[in-house]
């Protein structure tokens, strides 16, 4: 059998997570995309697609299909093995985001139950029923967390995603502000608290983690030079294996206070993430193996 030279985005996750924006990045990336397959029409639609040549799908599946996602991961693996590259991605978000855009666009969640009286409780208990039904989707998934990130900058991260070469093993750095919770798409992350706060400069106090002098500050940091070390050692040691397990993500996420402003909430975060990322491109210390890294710089409002 010859191998399909074929690529498909599967895009899987809450409702009310940005699912239709992923799949407006993905076509802006020049894939041919599919909303609210079927999963029974998986399979149909790629052997279609190859008649056609098309070497870029995305599909997007979502809750209503419930009662036929459990046939999903066998249907990947069996594309697979025909060499097909796979890039699955589950858009995640808190409940109490989830929960705020339906009341702020006034839609009904797909499994709510329009009997019940007080509709808030309603609401919640659907989106939890829906956690429960794509569970098993998630874990196969490189989990993206949306609640904290606009529109453009979650079309501008799922674009860095697919420009990879699927082969290779992304490292993804993002900085976070802990007052708004732990990122739920983190695969580690490290607490900078401790670190010298610019907030405490009366001239850095008004910069962003985006601003040079902020960065210049903990560059001079002899605790932040430390602190880059050992989570230089860690990744080192660590990302052997992942790739050797087949994952295709590691998030790193780093996280601080976070301050007064809205859109710049966590300076020293960001820019230690900032820095990491410049950092290890600089330092090589993923390249020149098939198992090796690309570094991207995540910087979503969630940091902010």
């Amino acid at each position: 059998m010859t191998p399909m030279n074929m690529e498909i985005a599967l895009i899987t996750g809450m409702s009310g997570s940005g699912k239709s924006v992923a799949l407006h990045a993905l076509e802006d990336a020049g894939f041919y995309c599919v909303d609210n397959l079927p999963p029974e029409l998986l399979l149909p639609l790629i052997a279609l697609e190859e008649q056609h040549q098309a070497t870029r799908v995305a599909i997007a599946m979502d809750v209503r299909s419930a009662t036929s996602l459990p046939l999903v991961p066998t249907q990947l693996a069996a594309l697979r093995t025909q060499g097909v590259k796979i890039r699955p991605l589950f858009l995640d978000a808190s409940t109490d985001t989830l929960v705020r855009r339906y009341s702020e666009t006034r839609r009904r969640h797909p499994l709510s139950n329009s009997d019940v009286q007080d509709q808030q409780r309603a609401l919640v208990q659907a989106i939890e029923l829906e956690r429960e039904l794509l569970a098993d989707l998630r874990d196969q998934a490189h989990v993206i967390d949306t609640s904290f990130i606009r529109a453009a900058q979650l079309q501008g991260y799922v674009k860095t995603l697919v420009s990879v070469p699927s082969s290779r093993l992304t490292l993804v750095f993002q900085s976070f502000a802990f007052k708004r919770g732990i990122p739920v798409d983190a695969d580690y992350v490290f607490d900078v608290r401790m670190l010298p706060n610019p907030h405490y400069d009366p001239v850095l106090r008004p910069l962003t983690g985006r601003d040079e002098p902020v960065v210049t500050y903990l560059e001079a940091q002899p605790e932040v030079g430390q602190m880059f070390r050992h989570i230089e050692q860690f990744l080192a040691h660590w990302l052997d294996p992942m790739a050797r397990d087949h994952r295709s993500y590691v998030t790193v996420s780093i996280g601080c206070t976070g301050g007064q402003h809205r859109l710049e909430s966590s300076p020293r975060a960001f820019a230690f993430g900032a820095l990491m990322v410049h950092w290890t491109a600089r330092r090589s210390l993923f390249a020149n193996s098939e198992r090796s890294a690309a570094t991207t710089g995540r910087y979503s409002s969630s940091l902010r």
